[in-house]
């Protein structure tokens, strides 16, 4: 297993584990102030805790190394879970936004809450636990550009409106008697995750699609084709997309007068170069003869 892989698999064992405390911590809080916003983001804990285990599981199937039945690898797998992800978000977007559009047109001020300040602590530390877990998954995914740590940390970025939504209830509750609040903080939430499952779905299925890279990434890849000592001039530079993976072809056009480990020689070095700068990168080059302007 190589060192993005590995990365990216700690960061699904660090997510499993901060929604296991996360679902815990606030079932206790649920149970000693009976607030709604605290429900709510319990509910959306636990769907957190199902999602980040199905992440694992597609994340250690992607890293698996080619075979015969998949001479490419396995990657794509980490995008069937993104676009798996990215429906779960979507639901629950829909379904935090329609509670909350409820209570704001019925009005209904809810039960009166107990216990706010327990309820206050537990959903401090919640949050605290979040931003740990965010900013750690942010960094990973960065280094490895995994859609599934990407759409897991959308997960937990969109649990801390809820979860500050819940500190705010609790507080008005608390200071004011008052117990609306979390609704317009949960309707905020919810446009939040349905922007960002569009936007993880999207990216998903491209890639499914076999959607090329990024034409930054292209056109940085065919600098350093163009400026490659002994090569002449490149044709059909194509790139597709699968997990977090680059696939790489590029035809060279190569002085056909040299002996062929000068050509071979050329053709790794510029491979190597590639992968420098791409290290998820999965390059192939292809040798013809320059024939001249």
């Amino acid at each position: 297993m190589d060192a993005p892989a590995r990365l990216n698999i700690r960061a699904g064992i660090a997510s499993v584990c901060v929604a296991g405390v996360l679902v815990l911590l606030k079932l206790w809080a649920l149970g000693e102030t009976g607030a709604l916003s605290v429900a709510v983001s319990l509910a959306d804990s636990a769907v957190d805790l199902m999602v980040s285990l199905g992440a694992i599981a597609a994340m250690a199937y992607a890293a698996r190394p080619p075979d015969a039945d998949h001479a490419f690898g396995h990657s794509s797998a980490e995008d069937l879970a993104a676009l798996g992800q990215a429906v779960f978000i979507s639901v629950s977007g829909l379904v935090i936004g329609g509670a909350a559009v409820a209570r704001l047109v019925s009005g209904d001020g809810g039960t009166a809450l107990t216990g706010e300040g327990r309820g206050i602590a537990a959903m401090l530390i919640a949050v605290l636990l979040t931003i740990g877990l965010v900013v750690y998954q942010a960094r990973v995914a960065r280094a490895t550009g995994s859609r599934v740590v990407q759409a897991d940390r959308l997960h937990y970025l969109g649990d801390l409106v809820p979860n500050v939504g819940a500190l705010i209830s609790l507080w008005a509750s608390a200071a004011f008697g008052l117990s609306q609040i979390d609704a317009i903080v949960a309707a905020a939430a919810a446009l939040m995750l349905l922007f960002g499952a569009a936007r993880i779905g999207r990216g998903a299925f491209d890639a499914l699609m076999d959607r090329r890279a990024d034409p930054a990434v292209i056109e940085a890849i065919a600098e350093i084709v163009r400026d490659w000592p002994g090569v002449k001039g490149f044709h059909d530079l194509k790139t597709r997309t699968a997990g977090s993976r680059i696939f790489v072809q590029v035809h060279l056009e190569l002085d056909g007068s040299q002996p062929l480990h000068a050509a071979h020689d050329i053709g790794a070095s510029l491979r190597r170069a590639i992968l420098k700068a791409y290290p998820a990168a999965d390059v192939i080059i292809h040798k013809d003869i320059f024939h001249g302007a």
